[in-house]
């Protein structure tokens, strides 16, 4: 009787075991958050931020794996510049050399991109980084226009009030490139800018090969500021002696926002400069920068 009982319990046991084995062996998968925020503005364009996280959690013959967490952003800029930097990446050189008869065999893409500027202008509801990249490419777009409507020439100075020019229209206004440089961008309250516009000259920061975006735009001016400091075409520096770009002359004040100008160099330059430096300026080239 008691032999009896014994094997029936360890049937039962058994059975018991072997159902849990097969639960076990059954992976466990588990999704966690799918989180998405998307912001329209009034004018149908969207900002997204999407984050996915996952997490996947594997027992199998009494071992616990567990997979990384899976995290992925994706932001849509305000301001689609992708017909822009095509047209840079094809016709500006890495140090800046800017092929104008190319930009002229282009023209149509060219306009298409400044109609895109024109049916899109920013608004309160733009980041400053949307606005930064928009009006920087607004005003490098708008002076190549303004060379290779003339183009063949030397200079930009070759132009009757090249800055002064209102042949900009944005919207329901019209801009001359002096209206963008001091009225929109400097009063952003970024000296950086400085190194972002162009002026289609030799002496002026180059052109750079890439459009600005508002993802990457603080890097980007980051980059250009150094790479311009570093450049001896323009600039030579040292610990007690500078030869500066004039555009630290006609612009002083912007760089001294935030402490003295040897300050804001020291930020960006790859040496330390004494606060006692002698300083000078370099004779500026008004040549093409082609």
């Amino acid at each position: 009787m008691s032999f009896s009982v014994l094997m029936v319990s360890a049937i039962m046991v058994l059975n018991s075991c072997d159902a849990s084995k097969k639960v076990v062996n059954e992976p466990i998968a588990e999704v966690v958050a799918v989180e998405e925020v998307v912001n329209e503005t009034e004018t149908d364009s969207v900002s997204a931020i999407k984050i996915i996280t996952e997490t996947e959690v594997v027992i199998q013959n009494d071992t616990i794996s567990e997979t990384e967490v899976i995290t992925e952003t994706t932001q849509t800029e305000i301001f689609d510049h992708t017909i822009w930097n095509d047209l840079l990446n094809k016709h500006v050189s890495e140090k800046g050399n800017v092929n104008y008869k190319g930009f002229k065999s282009d023209y149509s893409i060219l306009k298409n991109y400044l109609i895109s500027l024109s049916e899109k202008t920013p608004d309160d509801t733009w980041s400053k980084e949307d606005k930064l990249a928009y009006w920087i490419n607004a005003y490098n777009a708008y002076t190549v226009q303004l060379i290779v409507d003339r183009y063949p020439l030397k200079s930009i100075k070759d132009i009757e009030s090249p800055w002064d020019f209102r042949f900009i229209k944005l919207g329901e206004k019209w801009f001359t490139l002096n209206d963008i440089e001091h009225k929109i961008l400097r009063k952003m309250d970024d000296p950086r800018v400085h190194f972002g516009i162009v002026c289609a000259s030799f002496s002026c920061p180059k052109l750079q090969n890439e459009a600005f975006v508002a993802a990457t735009v603080n890097a980007q001016l980051d980059a250009a500021t150094k790479e311009f400091l570093s450049d001896s075409t323009r600039n030579n520096l040292s610990e007690n002696s500078i030869q500066l770009s004039k555009i630290f002359k006609w612009f002083s004040k912007d760089f001294k926002k935030e402490g003295s100008l040897i300050d804001f160099l020291n930020k960006y330059s790859e040496i330390t400069i004494s606060q006692n430096a002698k300083k000078s300026f370099k004779e500026y080239i008004w040549d093409l920068n082609e």
